[in-house]
Formats: structure tokens, C-alpha cells, sequence
């Protein structure tokens, strides 16, 4: 069971136990903060919530009361970061920075702020389904609306990973009339397909030349960057060619956003191209577009082509999901049957499997997209 969560968060009365028996908690995330559960204990703050009540709880962290809370920006709250209210977003399982609070990967777990965070689950939302209401459709809603998806227009989603897969499906709820995918991963592409994407792969063309050709010179309206500085460049195709020049740029990226590495045969390595995708991004979007920015980028990150960017008039929007925000109405599309987020998920492991499950998905190997893990198995 995790030990108390620190800081201010210790202090308020506002917590529950989320057990794991029977549950399913998220591998595979760059946060260990996905999880839905059933409570067994609240504090005396928790006026909404009662033992044996399913719940999903939200990645990020917030109070409720402060003033970015009340506004709907959750993960900007100024009272659950423990590195005081200058610090931003509070994950579970996040770095220092965050935090930290302990993570739920683990079949007991001690939630801060648990009168706001937790939302209850209808009987009808499978297990399945509300594990990817923490955390990966909310991100990838986030993602279509700080990209300013609208009616109508062509939207690139570049990463088909789990939050990229969402991304199709947020892009399309939310009016776009095209939807292109740029990945390297033919299984991740062919699940995009199935969603009405059009897949493009970057190991075997060129993706800005690809976006361009589909649409008639002009670029994309909006893009969402879903991928983050653990981009990877093309080694075949005729992209390879334009990354190797940049060979040297990237690698010192790398030691910058990633100073401390401590790589294990071919797993814990970081991604060899950090602002590819962002340099894709400004590239194939058209002029006055809009890029909305949700793949992880820390604050060693400074690498952003900033004058391209300028000279077309783009609109760069960014930031961490303001998950409680988003999870009530995500729920009610689940909930009603307009959309089914288990159809992401590729494998559910148990507790004891989770290294070996780490370690295939960070080889990105072939058909693992999105792991789930069980521990009542």
C-alpha cells in the first residue's frame, strides 16, 4: 500500500481507498496515474462518495476551490501540487516536480482531494471502458480542443500510441471532416484506419510530402502533437534522409531533455529525434493553423521552431489535461453508447507480469498499444 501522499494534500480529509481486487490499472503510461476502483474508506470531507462505490479518478490532481479549479483548469489547481502553487500540474506517480504523489499502480491506493477528483461509475461502464476515462480520452479530447478542431476541417494526429487513437476519435466528435495519422507502427496505423483515419506511414514516405499531396498543397487546419519529446526519427523511407541531417541536433536534444540514462539492452532507451514531431507538426499545418501540443515535453525541453512557426501564423496551444473537467462528459458518451474507449486496448497483464509488460511496450514492439493491468490475477 503506498505511504501517506505529502504535502498539503496529507492534510485535507478529503481521501478514499481505491483497492485493486477485481480492477484494472494502466501500464504503459509516462504517469503511473491511471486507475478506476471501488472505495472502501473516506474521510469526513467526502460527502459524495460511499464504500463500494466504483469510481475512475482523474490523472491529474486539483482542490475544487481555487480559482483555476473553479474555472475548469484542474491541473493548474493551486493547492495540490505540494511544490506550492507556482508549480503546476500535480500527477499521480509524476516526478518531483508534480509532486510527488505516490502512483496507482499497486492494489490499494490513497487518494488527496477525494470529494473532487473521483467520479462515480454506472453499473453499464465496464471496467475496461472507465480505465481510459483517467487519463487517455480526456487527454486526447483535451488535445482536439486546444488544436481548435472545428466543422469541417483536416486534422493531422501525429502518434497513433494509445492518446493518438483518441485523438482520431475526439477530432471526429468534435466536427473535423478529415483525419490524417502519421506513425511508424503498422498495427498502430491499421487501428487508426479502423477509426476512419488515414494512415501515413513515416517509415515508408515522407510525411509532410504526404500531407501536403493529400491536401492539395495547402497543409492540414489543425494538428495534435501526440507523441512528445520520445519521438523516434524514420531510418527508411524518403524522411530518413532530411532526420540524419539532423542527427547531431537531435542527439543533443536528447542529453538535454534526458541527461541521465540508464538504458537496459534495447528498453529504457529515449526516443532519438525529441522535437520531430513538433517540427512535423509546423511544417504540415497550413498557414493561420492551429497545433494543439499534448504529447509530454518537460522543462529541459527547448527546442521549438519557433520562426518557422511565426512566419506562417500558427496558433501553438499546450498544456497537461484538466481531467476532471472533461470526465463527466466523456463519461455520458460512454455511458450512451456513442463510444466504446476499451476498443484501444491491446493486452491486460497481472501485477507480476508489469515488468515484462514495460519492456515490450517500451520496445514499441508491433500490436501493444495499450496495456491494462489486472491485479486479481
Amino acid at each position: 500500500m503506498p505511504g501517506p501522499v505529502p504535502g498539503p494534500a496529507a492534510r485535507q480529509p478529503s481521501r478514499q481507498h481505491v483497492p485493486g481486487h477485481g480492477d484494472r490499472q494502466l501500464a504503459g503510461a509516462g504517469v503511473v496515474g491511471e486507475q478506476q476502483g471501488v472505495v472502501r474508506e473516506t474521510g469526513p470531507g467526502v460527502r459524495n462518495l460511499r464504500p463500494g462505490d466504483r469510481v475512475v479518478i482523474p490523472s491529474t490532481i486539483g482542490c475544487g476551490y481555487c480559482s483555476y479549479c473553479r474555472a475548469g483548469y484542474f491541473a493548474q489547481c493551486d493547492n495540490a501540487n505540494p511544490n506550492g502553487p507556482a508549480a503546476g500540474t500535480c500527477f499521480f506517480g509524476g516526478p518531483q516536480t508534480t509532486g510527488p504523489v505516490d502512483g496507482l499502480q499497486a492494489q490499494y491506493a490513497r487518494i488527496p482531494f477525494a470529494n473532487v477528483g473521483p467520479v462515480w461509475l454506472p453499473g453499464e461502464v465496464g471496467d475496461d471502458a472507465a480505465i481510459m476515462l483517467s487519463d487517455i480520452y480526456p487527454t486526447a479530447w483535451f488535445g482536439a480542443r486546444l488544436a481548435e478542431v472545428g466543422q469541417g476541417d483536416t486534422v493531422l494526429v501525429l502518434g497513433a500510441g494509445p492518446v493518438g487513437q483518441f485523438a482520431v476519435t475526439s477530432a471526429f466528435q468534435q466536427g473535423a471532416g478529415r483525419v490524417l495519422v502519421v506513425d511508424g507502427v503498422r498495427t498502430r496505423l491499421d487501428q487508426a484506419r479502423a477509426r476512419g483515419a488515414e494512415a501515413v506511414d513515416f517509415s515508408a514516405e515522407d510525411p509532410v510530402a504526404v500531407v501536403r499531396e493529400l491536401t492539395g498543397g495547402t497543409g492540414v487546419d489543425r494538428v495534435i502533437e501526440a507523441v512528445g519529446i520520445d519521438a523516434q526519427r524514420p531510418r527508411s523511407g524518403p524522411a530518413a534522409a532530411a532526420a540524419e541531417q539532423q542527427a547531431e541536433q537531435f542527439a543533443a536534444e536528447r542529453t538535454q531533455v534526458a541527461p541521465e540514462q540508464r538504458p537496459q539492452g534495447d528498453t529504457w532507451v529515449p526516443g532519438d529525434a525529441p522535437s520531430q514531431a513538433l517540427q512535423w507538426a509546423v511544417e504540415a499545418v497550413a498557414k493561420a493553423g492551429t497545433i494543439g501540443v499534448i504529447g509530454v515535453h518537460p522543462p529541459q525541453a527547448t527546442s521549438f521552431p519557433i520562426g518557422a512557426a511565426m512566419n506562417k501564423n500558427l496558433t501553438v496551444e499546450m498544456g497537461n489535461c484538466n481531467h476532471r473537467r472533461y470526465v463527466p462528459e466523456l463519461l455520458t458518451l460512454v455511458r450512451t453508447g456513442a463510444v466504446d474507449p476499451a476498443t484501444v486496448l491491446t493486452q491486460v497483464g497481472d501485477l507480476p507480469s508489469v515488468l515484462d509488460a514495460y519492456e515490450t511496450f517500451d520496445r514499441r514492439e508491433s500490436g501493444w498499444t495499450k496495456v491494462v493491468l489486472d491485479p486479481s490475477t
